[in-house]
């Protein structure tokens, strides 16, 4: 359920652009994640980090595209987000004690150093890359082909990633006992 309610702007912007066109797309997207944003504030009553900074970056880049008319603002929004997570992740290796994947794995996954390091640079690389690729589908490919790459391809390729990533991963991943089930 989450996974939906989080890719909720997503889907409407896809299923606007099929019905409508990319303009129409952008202000149903601007106006879900403005919903998800709000929503997820009167339920928690904080916001959450990741719906704000989609929203601010659908507010500046599709605000761009609608008023300027001009698609390749909204082209370039899912790089920008992508570049800001390298950005993220590669500053945590200076900013606190731990890389960023590490503070949020470490609860399930016992590694030494470097294969924290190593696991953080591939997360770098990926948020690297998958931008670069976004650019590159956006100015060599027709719009209806972005839209689709868009949602199922950088979907697909993260999921993809994040299976690698489990393999990579599953050697090191504690085992927690249930409370009165025998070993």
């Amino acid at each position: 359920m989450k996974f939906l309610y989080d890719f909720f702007p997503i889907l409407l912007f896809f299923a606007a652009y099929k019905i409508w066109d990319i303009y129409v797309a952008t202000g149903v997207a601007i106006a879900a994640a403005a919903v998800q944003t709000l929503a997820f504030w009167l339920k928690h009553r904080r916001f959450e980090k990741m719906h704000l900074v989609t929203f601010l970056l659908l507010l500046v880049f599709g605000g761009l595209t609608l008023l300027l008319r001009d698609p390749v603002f909204i082209k370039w929004k899912p790089t920008v987000i992508n570049w800001l997570f390298a950005a993220v992740f590669l500053g945590s290796h200076w900013i606190g004690d731990r890389p960023l994947v590490e503070r949020m794995m470490s609860h399930a996954i016992k590694a030494e150093r470097p294969v924290w390091l190593r696991l953080s640079w591939m997360w770098i690389g990926f948020f690297l890359g998958i931008g670069l690729l976004n650019l590159y589908v956006a100015y060599n490919y027709s719009e209806d082909t972005w839209v689709n790459f868009k949602l199922f391809g950088m979907l697909g390729i993260t999921l993809a990633f994040v299976i690698a990533q489990a393999f990579y991963l599953s050697r090191y991943v504690t085992e927690t006992e249930t409370p009165g089930k025998e070993s």
